[in-house]
Parts: C-alpha cells; sequence; structure tokens
C-alpha cells in the first residue's frame, strides 16, 4: 500500500512539472501570436491610412 502511495506522489510531482511547462509554452505561443499579428496589421493599416494620400500627391504631380 505504501508502494502505491509513493507511486502516486511521484505522478502528482510529473504532472505539476508537466502543467508548469505547458503554461509556460501556452504564454510563448499566445505572444507569438500577438507579434505575428502586430507585424502583419500594422502595416497594412499604415498602407491603407497613407496610400490615399501617397496617390493624390502622386496624381497632383502628373496633371500639371
Amino acid at each position: 500500500m505504501e508502494e502505491i502511495l509513493k507511486k502516486i506522489e511521484e505522478q502528482q510531482t510529473k504532472i505539476d512539472a508537466i502543467y508548469v511547462s505547458v503554461e509556460k509554452l501556452r504564454k510563448y505561443f499566445l505572444w507569438t501570436l500577438i507579434v505575428t499579428v502586430a507585424t502583419v496589421l500594422v502595416p497594412l493599416i499604415a498602407v491603407v491610412i497613407i496610400l490615399p494620400s501617397l496617390l493624390s500627391t502622386v496624381s497632383s504631380l502628373y496633371q500639371q
């Protein structure tokens, strides 16, 4: 009986270590997703904002 309790305690220790590792991995993936989205969306938003004024400037140069 004592041997079974010892095995259960060892398993619980290993499960706790796995949980900590998985949580670190989850946070890593979350920040990777946030950085990836930011590096894609920020330039797209900048293009949407800057492109009309840039096209306006270029077209006014060629109208004269």
